[in-house]
């Protein structure tokens, strides 16, 4: 029998030792970046076109590759005097793990960058200062993430928020219809989507693209990696018409709404504001289950908030932060539900689980909002994610907005470009 020559045991731990250094290092590359914030002190992080109109608070941080428009990040640092922030980009896949590219590959200039455009809040009682950076121009299309830190030190990250450039390189076509399957078709929404890539050579785009679709600005619920069932080579097109429910989404309710445009007087669906000298407190209206009612058609924001101030004119500087209890009229529940929509971060934020008064008969939560527009639903988490039909139900007609993000690797290359983005809202009522 032959033994190994112990040089030879010698060199083999050593590279094994290598092999998995390198995978521990491919293990912390792969780490999935989301929208976080990670201090108490850190609220009302928004990222949006800068066209500088209301409605823009609402939209989608995308934006083309060409566009001369760029994107504003803003936030609020509740304290008394202004902190040290810098912020970098991130590239990053289909996936939101770190793409192969260097910084000198998407950018410019040095990618670091001071966060040094503040303002003081102006006679609240919960003093702020309010933080504007304009996100720098990169010439790469796929996914960012910007990184906000404290000073120069990375490892004090305050908050990560993403978004998305895109190139118009395809065409992308959807409809949402009802669903295939006989059981979903009052409750789910599909999308039948085309893919029209007549200006773009696709190499192998069964295993080389990637189609992304969400629903009012969600990751939560995203449906990643939807195959083409069809493709017709004569027309340059991929076709996505599934009939096993992949491709659908829960079609919800119209969002709830509070609107705290108003400190010195109540809002719509606001039950009660009271002015301390330090501090405002508010309670919404006491919520009821929406379940097995009919569908009602009204405007909303999907789930979406504004910061907005009808009392006096600057929105950004003037406006009060208020701590807004939630009410939801329940019995006792196994699970608690939590309020949903993005001034939670969709559920992210410690304070969005709401707390069960048996005294009271219902569940409340608190949430520290600046003055605006907010829309929210009742969800309860579930194997799937948020599950929110058993306190808003599901209807076909609800209007909801669907974004279509398609993502191509090419060959030999090292990151994923974003070739094509589309909108779908067929309904669209919003204010």
């Amino acid at each position: 029998m032959n033994f190994p020559h112990p040089i030879t045991n010698f060199f083999f731990l050593i590279f094994l030792c290598f092999g998995l250094l390198i995978s521990g290092r491919q293990l912390v590359a792969q780490e999935v970046y989301e929208d976080r914030i990670f201090e108490d002190n850190i609220h009302t992080v928004q990222l949006f076109p800068a066209s500088g109109d209301f409605q823009a608070q609402m939209t989608a941080p995308v934006i083309s590759l060409s566009s001369r428009l760029p994107l504003v990040l803003q936030f609020d640092d509740i304290a008394y005097e202004a902190d040290r922030y810098s912020a970098k980009l991130i590239h990053c896949n289909a996936d939101w793990t770190q793409s192969g590219l260097r910084d000198a590959d998407f950018l410019e200039q040095y990618n670091e960058f001071n966060v040094n455009s503040y303002e003081y809040s102006i006679n609240t009682r919960i003093p702020y200062i309010h933080y504007t950076f304009q996100i720098p121009r990169v010439n790469r299309s796929g996914n960012y993430i910007i990184k906000v830190y404290r000073g120069r030190d990375e490892s004090e990250t305050i908050f990560t928020k993403r978004f998305m450039v895109y190139e118009n390189q395809v065409s992308i076509g959807a409809e949402v219809v009802p669903a295939s399957r006989n059981e979903y078709r009052r409750t789910r929404q599909q999308l039948d989507v085309t893919v029209n890539y007549g200006n773009r050579e696709l190499i192998d785009p069964m295993n080389q693209t990637m189609l992304v679709i969400r629903q009012n600005q969600r990751w939560d619920n995203a449906i990643y990696g939807l195959k083409f069932t069809q493709i017709r080579e004569d027309l340059n097109q991929l076709q996505y018409n599934h009939f096993d429910g992949s491709n659908t989404f829960s079609a919800g309710n119209e969002f709830r709404f509070v609107d705290l445009r108003y400190v010195r007087t109540r809002g719509r669906n606001i039950a009660a504001i009271t002015m301390k000298e330090d501090a405002v407190f508010a309670e919404a209206g006491l919520d009821q289950s929406r379940k097995g009612q009919g569908y009602l058609e009204y405007l909303d924001i999907n789930g979406q908030f504004g910061i907005f101030n009808v009392e006096r004119q600057n929105h950004d500087l003037e406006s009060e932060y208020v701590l807004l209890t939630f009410n939801l009229e329940s019995e006792e529940l196994p699970s608690p539900p939590y309020v949903l929509g993005a001034l939670s971060q969709w559920g992210r934020k410690p304070a969005s689980k709401m707390v069960y008064d048996a005294k009271e008969g219902r569940y409340q939560a608190s949430l520290f909002l600046k003055q605006g527009w907010y829309d929210y639903l009742y969800g309860i988490s579930g194997e799937e994610g948020w599950d929110t039909e058993p306190f808003e139900g599901n209807h076909f007609q609800t209007e909801n907005e669907y974004e279509l993000f398609f993502y191509y690797r090419d060959m030999g290359s090292r990151y994923d470009e974003l070739i094509g983005y589309g909108v779908v809202n067929p309904n669209k009522r919003r204010f």
